[in-house]
């Protein structure tokens, strides 16, 4: 009996071959609506390459992520814990900007990553693409990207280290443009200029070149691949720029984005090891910015806790894993979110956290691999950006949501102005349903105010706009 435990112990402890973990592919797009993808309903714009890995692969529907902008999303999608808790809850900007609105400069080392976990476990890490967890505009002296768990990292202006940065023209004649926010003043790593067309490809070039190195080296990789593509301004090449208003141009960077991530997704197609050990998840870090992109039939967009600024679409793509005969499919069921991932592919690649640490994600294996249409079965909660009180011409826009099965509850912090919706019924929250519903919204009222208040406070009910921007009015 000993014999076997210790068996048992020894077996525990040693790694995974290489072949036993799978290599994971994360294309997190950025500012892109639920329904851009043409696989999701887009029929302005054609993404036939994405499009391609959802018909090999599966498409989710009530994918969350874990704020409705740029930083706060990505802290969750990184650590599998509510942002707040890291004191991230809106996009990181200048030093001054950050104190007023009461967020951290920059994420805590400290916290949990996905990447320093797999890495601890063997995995080669590398992050290629937009960061936003700290060192952009004044804030230079933020923690490298490679002292969170990556081998190697590429960037853009919003992080520190070797960055690509955009030249945009306007193509009015004055030439190209420098667009940097002050990155090219920070120092701490090498600055390549390349028109704003190309930067993604870039960013698909570094990844692609690291992923070659880790296949030759017997190792699994995990790789962020983090374009600011389709965020604004945007600069497609001459040629895609149509009749130059804004929704036409997103489009053309879109089809472009497209274009240029497909260069990674046929290199691991046609290598036989890859293709078969590979997972792809491709989603976007929040809702669209208005007049872009489109969340389709959701209410509101990027910066707003109504469906449209916190629903992504996601992608996921694994022959290796998934049955056959689910490729193709479209899971309408399972309620889940960027939090959930971290657990998720920890699962997947047979790697233990710390036990120090607790998820607010749930492991969900058995549902992104094709095999359950469970849902993650306890509350999502979400709050908002404490500068986007008022936003895209909405005044007081709610401040605490939370979805729960087919509810979905918003109000203000300390509980009133509750509005609640059938999301089954009412997918596009247009009729609220708070006051033929008391007990449940009494019941996610309560949820929400609790978790918001164990949470660290940010400024949202003190904040103070700069000159141009509204306060919210309660």
């Amino acid at each position: 009996m000993k014999l076997l435990r210790l068996a048992a112990l020894v077996l525990a402890l040693t790694p995974l071959a290489a072949k036993d973990r799978p290599n994971v592919l994360l294309l997190l797009v950025d500012d892109m609506g639920w329904a851009d993808f043409s696989c999701f309903g887009n029929t302005a714009a054609k993404t036939p390459n994405i499009d391609r890995l959802a018909r090999e692969g599966l498409r989710f529907e009530h994918f969350y992520v874990a704020s409705p902008i740029c930083s706060p999303s990505r802290t969750g999608l990184s650590t599998g814990q509510y942002p707040q808790r890291w004191r991230i809850s809106s996009y990181l900007a200048n030093r001054a900007e950050n104190n007023a609105r009461g967020i951290a400069q920059w994420l805590d080392p400290r916290a949990p990553m996905l990447a320093r976990m797999l890495h601890d476990a063997g995995y080669a890490t590398g992050h290629f693409g937009k960061w936003h967890m700290g060192g952009q505009r004044d804030v230079g002296e933020a923690p490298l990207i490679t002292e969170y768990g990556f081998d190697t990292s590429l960037t853009n202006f919003e992080g520190l280290g070797p960055r690509v940065l955009p030249l945009n023209d306007a193509l009015d004649g004055t030439g190209p443009k420098k667009y940097a926010l002050g990155s090219d003043t920070l120092g701490r790593g090498e600055i390549t200029w390349l028109d704003r067309d190309r930067v993604t490809g870039a960013f698909v070039a570094g990844a692609l070149a690291f992923i070659r190195d880790a296949a030759k080296a017997g190792k699994p990789f995990y790789v962020n691949l983090w374009p600011d593509d389709v965020h604004s301004p945007f600069f497609p090449a001459a040629a895609r720029r149509g009749d130059g208003t804004k929704r036409t141009l997103y489009h053309a960077v879109l089809e472009r984005m497209d274009e240029q991530v497909a260069v990674i997704f046929d290199a691991i197609r046609a290598d036989p090891k890859l293709r078969d050990n590979t997972l792809i998840l491709i989603c976007s870090d929040n809702g669209p910015e208005a007049g872009a992109g489109s969340a389709g039939v959701f209410r509101g967009g990027k910066g707003m806790l109504y469906e449209g600024g916190i629903r992504s679409p996601l992608v996921v793509w694994g022959p290796g894993f998934m049955p056959a005969a689910r490729a193709g499919s479209v899971n309408r069921e399972s309620a889940f979110a960027t939090i959930d991932l971290v657990p998720t592919i920890l699962d997947l690649a047979g790697v233990a956290a710390p036990r120090d640490v607790a998820f607010d994600g749930v492991a969900l294996r058995e549902v992104l691999l094709g095999n359950s249409n469970a849902s993650r079965g306890r509350p999502l909660f979400f709050r908002r950006p404490p500068d986007r009180g008022s936003f895209s011409g909405i005044e007081n826009l709610p401040d605490l949501a939370v979805r729960d099965g087919r509810w979905k509850l918003l109000c203000e912090y300390d509980g009133t102005r509750a509005e609640l919706y059938d999301l089954v019924a009412d997918p596009a929250e247009s009729k609220d349903v708070a006051a033929a519903h008391p007990a449940e919204t009494q019941r996610l009222t309560e949820a929400v105010v609790a978790w918001h208040r164990s949470l660290p406070a940010d400024h949202g009910t003190t904040y103070v706009a700069p000159v141009g921007k509204k306060k919210k009015q309660k």
